[in-house]
């Protein structure tokens, strides 16, 4: 794999690890070693059923103290619903678990979840390129950027800097041509909203039907409404491309993040391949200064953090303080939401308005407070 030098971008300069790399070969049988062994192994691996099941106290499921301290800090945030999952059940749980509302970023990583069934069986091959799958744009895009493939997008380095479709990525945008496919992480939502595009040509499935059949449905989510989801963009639109956007409660994502702490698996059924379970959490770039790596999809805490606890995590992150946090070494699943109107996420996304609410609440330091618990 080759290492490509990058500049400075306002998400972080990163490196390049994997630009070029062959599309995924599934050839690791993962079943016992996708996850790292749980300090509660008695429980590791279950899941909960049509609803979620709750250790009596946090003390039983391993943490030394009731995590009081924990809630204490949430008063002062604009935090909606906190969950705490280890074992495959509730340990804390804070605000309206199941309040369905916008997820923001998070729902990118969603749609990696989305793509390793299709990539297993070769419905997608990573290496197509966007000029083999007729992806061009309002603007035109160049030979250049035409060379970029799906890898490219899901790494976010396509190198295709022209208008993107909706609100949330970097806007410190290099200029067109600056640098070639793979060779510059970019936080760009253009490559995720083709992202969408792509899964969606290819598989034949819109991206929300794929979310109710391969994830909604085999996880048992309990507040998930098809009709919810929807595409949302500028107007007028500055690309071709929107992007997908996902309402989900706090309990549902929290299903999704074990799902793939358990390394794909379900009630014994694999629901996202083992072997992908892997590759998508696997640093494919890293910031130069080490706090965080990016997967497909996929943020990677574990390279600014260090300890044991922290060895091969990975989350979901979205704006306003919408998160989901693996920590397989230690069998645990945090998810934490901030609940907006939806009718504001539309007009954000919509651009009917810029107002960024604030209140953005930043999930490391809180998972610190829980790992913290559990080590005494």
């Amino acid at each position: 794999m080759s290492q490509n030098p990058v500049l400075l971008s306002r998400r972080g300069a990163v490196q390049t690890l994997a630009a070029g790399a062959a599309t995924l070969a599934f050839k690791e049988a993962l079943a016992a070693n996708a996850v790292a062994p749980a300090a509660v192994s008695a429980v590791s691996g279950r899941n909960p059923g049509t609803h979620w099941e709750r250790w009596a106290k946090p003390q039983e499921a391993g943490f030394k103290n009731d995590l009081q301290q924990v809630i204490d800090g949430l008063f002062n945030k604009t935090t909606t619903s906190f969950m705490v999952v280890r074992g495959g059940k509730i340990a804390l749980s804070y605000g309206n678990l199941d309040q369905v509302s916008y997820l923001a970023s998070s729902r990118k990583s969603i749609m990696s979840m989305l793509y390793g069934k299709y990539v297993a069986n070769g419905t997608i091959n990573l290496n197509t390129k966007m000029m083999e799958l007729g992806v061009d744009d309002i603007v035109g895009l160049t030979p250049q950027e035409k060379s970029a493939t799906i890898q490219h997008l899901l790494m976010s380095s396509s190198g295709v800097y022209t208008p993107q479709g909706s609100p949330g990525g970097d806007q410190d945008t290099p200029p067109r041509g600056t640098y070639k496919p793979g060779e510059y992480f970019h936080y760009n939502n253009w490559d995720f909203n083709v992202a969408g595009f792509v899964f969606e040509k290819l598989t034949g499935k819109t991206v929300f039907k794929a979310l109710a059949e391969d994830l909604a449905a085999p996880l048992q989510f309990e507040d998930f409404d098809i009709n919810r989801q929807r595409m949302l963009g500028y107007v007028p639109p500055t690309s071709r491309y929107q992007a997908y956007h996902l309402f989900l409660s706090g309990r549902d994502m929290a299903r999704l993040g074990l799902c793939m702490l358990n390394g794909g698996k379900w009630n014994g059924q694999q629901i996202v391949p083992a072997a992908w379970v892997k590759e998508s959490t696997a640093a494919h770039v890293v910031e130069a200064n080490k706090q965080n790596g990016y997967g497909y999809l996929w943020w990677l805490p574990s390279h600014g953090r260090k300890s044991p606890e922290w060895a091969g995590s990975f989350s979901a992150n979205g704006h306003f303080g919408q998160y989901i946090v693996v920590l397989p070494a230690l069998d645990l699943v945090v998810v934490h939401r901030r609940a907006v109107a939806d009718e504001y996420a539309i007009a954000r996304n919509t651009g009917h308005t810029e107002y960024d609410a604030p209140g953005t609440v930043s999930i490391l330091p809180i998972v610190d407070q829980v790992v913290a618990a559990l080590k005494g």
